[in-house]
């Protein structure tokens, strides 16, 4: 009896370890820009086309760090969150700009994964998001 429930629990258990939810994605690229890092943040801070599509969550003044999150829920993905960085370039007249975004596809349950609601297509939607973004920005700063 003892080797039946042992059994019946190993099998129990092994089961539950299968039953997961996807995996968290991660998309990061980096843009350099030519000024200052302290004039960079003030402008990312203000940077108009971010707030049409995110919440600010928090700014950091002292390691130049902004968190937010997507507004819009219309994408292959969900539960986005993300942060912008700007980092002391090469000199102190470069910036490198770094953004950040964490998220999960659509489809939460384990596969079969319906099309359109993969990782993949979530990752790919997202790099449309950020790298247009990152050149915006560039654009931004470098004709401040």
């Amino acid at each position: 009896m003892k080797k039946f429930i042992l059994t019946l629990l190993t099998l129990l258990f092994s089961m539950s370890v299968l039953a997961h939810g996807p995996t968290p994605q991660k998309v990061q690229e980096s843009i350099t820009v030519k000024i200052a890092p302290s004039k960079a943040w003030e402008i990312v801070k203000d940077f108009a086309d971010f707030k049409k599509i995110m919440k600010i969550r928090s700014f950091d003044d002292e390691i130049m760090k902004i968190k937010y999150e997507m507004l819009k829920k219309d994408g292959p993905f969900s539960d986005y969150n993300a942060y912008i960085i700007v980092k002391k370039g090469s000199n102190d007249k470069e910036s490198v700009i770094q953004w950040t975004a964490r998220f999960y596809r659509t489809y939460k349950l384990n596969p079969p994964i319906p099309e359109g609601q993969d990782d993949a297509t979530a990752v790919a939607a997202v790099k449309k998001i950020v790298g247009p973004g990152l050149k915006s920005l560039k654009k931004t700063l470098e004709t401040k």
